[in-house]
């Protein structure tokens, strides 16, 4: 078809993306008074992205408290080696920063002090729509982070904010996608080019365009450019990552968005290959062994709390032989309260009566097995029974071994003996757009992109370790931000 003759739609704001960040826009644009087109790839009946699938735990000691280290970690994993002159200017007022730095793509204190001063807020904000937070127990057998919860997880969120953007008069416009971005013409139009359910193309010109198009977990072509050949044994944690294909990555720096966060990195969850349940999460590795297929240990199990250490954790899977490893444990794992909290696979663990028996079942290599468990029964300290304490970090380390096991660290002797095996399952990508404080899409030349917004794993903001239960958070938040002022600055017209 001619470009001249594309059928073209409008509307004042068009919000790509129909999860907690592209709805919490939706929602904030038309309570603004703002005319609003929704597009979203998924189903009516499998809309929302990855939210839908998650429990969305929000890292609040309260519903208007985020927790105490919410702040200090997201700055710590800002990224490596950060230029001394980088970290000074961004001291400064925003203003005085200079363009280099308000392009750069390291989490800067802007948007750090914006989630966490916005989390109470939006927390009610999602109230007013009926939905419920409770401190609801959570998967992990030892946790060192407080977490809020939306009663009924992720989908409660994007049904509540669905059916107030019907309410608000939003068209949700489902089995579409955003295949191209024109920035502002001299009318201070955008205009997105979407194809919809039947394959046909139609242009869709708005004053402000947000971006809530999730990662590109669901993109081998960019994951293996950006993460490299191991991504081939990467796939979603839930289904809801399938629909994730970075176009609106793609659009935002191709229409000269500046990147930020990790494109070389994600958020990981380890979990069962066996399964095809949604999140069978493997997470309590730490009360055993991690072994890869040679029978090798490859990282210390058990650092400290496993909510905090899970994300590198399960990345280092996917370096292993076959991007596979082996959660390998004993009987002495029953004397651990709830240990199968932490086991959420519909699968049953591999056993058998002895090592050998349990390595040819897994396919591991016998002798390496053998060898590693020997070596780390060595390693075990004398008194180690006594000073087991399962549900706190008890320092019971091995010595002289490498990696360590710094905790939790019992001889494995008595059968029969177990396995699961794990995968690395991902969750998001960490790269995105640069934005600022109010979700405006940041250039190269530090200038924001006029109508242009982003919001959730469309924006980059990680780097190094996830900041746990603050995924779901920053995508409400700044969603919300994204949709009131894309409204505001549609509003001359």
């Amino acid at each position: 078809m001619n470009e001249a003759s594309l059928p073209i739609d409008r509307c004042d704001v068009l919000v790509v993306g129909c999860g907690i960040s592209g709805l919490s826009a939706a929602v904030a644009a038309a309570a603004a008074g703002a005319t609003v087109t929704v597009l979203e790839r998924a189903t009516p009946e499998e809309f929302g992205g990855n939210t839908r699938w998650t429990e969305s735990y929000f890292r609040m000691k309260s519903e208007t408290e985020v927790s105490d280290d919410f702040e200090e970690l997201l700055v710590a994993n800002a990224g490596h080696h950060i230029d001394p002159e980088i970290v000074q200017h961004a001291a400064a007022p925003y203003e005085d920063w200079p363009p280099h730095v308000k392009a750069h793509g390291m989490p800067d204190p802007e948007l750090v002090a914006t989630l966490a001063g916005e989390a109470g807020a939006t927390v009610r904000w999602l109230q007013g729509f009926g939905v419920r937070f409770a401190a609801l127990p959570t998967y992990f057998v030892t946790a060192a982070a407080p977490r809020l919860m939306p009663v009924g997880g992720g989908l409660a969120l994007i049904e509540a904010l669905r059916d107030e953007a019907l309410r608000l008069g939003v068209a949700i416009r489902y089995r579409s996608t955003a295949q191209q971005l024109r920035r502002a013409d001299a009318r201070g139009e955008l205009a997105v080019d979407t194809v919809g359910p039947d394959g046909s193309v139609r242009r869709i010109v708005a004053r402000g365009v947000v971006l809530g198009t999730g990662g590109f977990e669901g993109n081998p072509e960019m994951l293996t450019r950006y993460i490299g050949p191991q991504a081939r044994y990467l796939r979603p944690v839930a289904r809801g990552g399938n629909y994730n294909r970075g176009e609106g990555i793609r659009m935002a720096l191709d229409a000269g968005g500046a990147p930020a966060g990790d494109f070389g990195s994600y958020h990981a969850e380890p979990m069962d290959p066996r399964s095809a349940q949604v999140e069978p999460l493997v997470m309590s590795f730490s009360y055993g062994l991690l072994v890869n297929k040679e029978g090798r240990r490859f990282v210390d199990e058990a650092p400290g709390p496993v909510d905090v250490h899970y994300d590198p954790i399960a990345r280092a899977i996917k370096d292993q032989p076959d991007g596979i490893a082996f959660m390998v444990y004993d009987q002495r794992i029953h004397e651990v309260p709830n240990w199968k909290k932490g086991i959420r696979t519909d699968q049953p663990p591999i056993e058998a009566g002895s090592l050998e028996a349990l390595a040819r079942a897994c396919g591991i290599d016998t002798a390496g097995l053998l060898a590693t468990v020997a070596a780390f029964n060595a390693a075990c300290a004398g008194d180690a029974d006594a000073r087991f304490s399962p549900l706190a970090v008890d320092g019971v380390a091995t010595a002289g071994l490498a990696p360590p096991k710094s905790n939790w660290a019992l001889p494995l002797a008595r059968g029969p003996f177990c396995a699961y095996p794990v995968m690395s399952g991902i969750c998001f990508t960490f790269g995105g757009v640069k934005t600022n404080r109010d979700a405006q899409v940041v250039d190269n030349d530090g200038r924001t992109i006029p109508g242009l917004y982003a919001a959730g794993e469309a924006a980059g903001l990680y780097h190094q370790v996830y900041t746990g239960a603050t995924s779901v958070l920053r995508g409400a938040v700044f969603g919300r931000i994204a949709g009131a002022h894309a409204a505001r600055h549609a509003a001359p017209r």
